[in-house]
């Protein structure tokens, strides 16, 4: 029979995919979100996808961390990649390998939007956030090292709906 499509929805912050099927959504119709890192989408919806992420970051993306699985970035944009402690100054369409346990975090750079890419599996649950000053340097580290993401953004408010930001395509 085939895999069904999936119906996109509209929320008060664009359209999100609703249940399992295939399905084609635009950036700029995405339902977007704001908070403490900034603007993005997953373009998921309650479901989310088993085994990819997909993250539009603002500044930084999230908290340094490594994780128990490899992941794989395409940036759009400007961008500093912190890094094993090092920092890079990415460009559009850098391309970043992270092996398995690789602490990282993406930090937006520039004068315009950086989308990034983002795709790998999904840790199974190995995640550590290491204290990193070079990371604080940006606002993304944690005060004490855990590998508990609830602990991790336990100080940050909830995202809320937010409308798409100005994109330059």
């Amino acid at each position: 029979m085939g895999v069904s499509e999936a119906k996109l929805v509209q929320t008060d912050g664009g359209l999100e995919p609703e249940g399992s099927g295939w399905f084609v959504l635009n950036a700029k119709q995405a339902r977007w979100l704001d908070g403490h890192f900034g603007a993005y989408t997953r373009f998921e919806g309650d479901e989310r996808f088993s085994d990819i992420g997909v993250h539009a970051p603002g500044q930084p993306a999230c908290n340094y961390h490594g994780e128990d699985a490899q992941e794989a970035f395409l940036v759009s944009g400007e961008c500093l990649l912190l890094i094993e402690g090092e920092e890079r100054r990415l460009r559009p369409w850098d391309f970043v390998h992270c092996p398995p346990e690789t602490d990282h975090i993406f930090v937006g750079a520039g004068d315009g939007p950086c989308l990034l890419l983002a795709t790998g599996k999904r840790p199974s649950g190995g995640v550590v956030y290491p204290v990193s000053e070079l990371a604080r340097k940006h606002g993304a580290s944690v005060e004490r090292e855990t590998t508990s993401p609830a602990e991790a953004y336990a100080s940050y408010s909830p995202d809320a709906d937010a409308p798409c930001p100005r994109l330059p395509w």
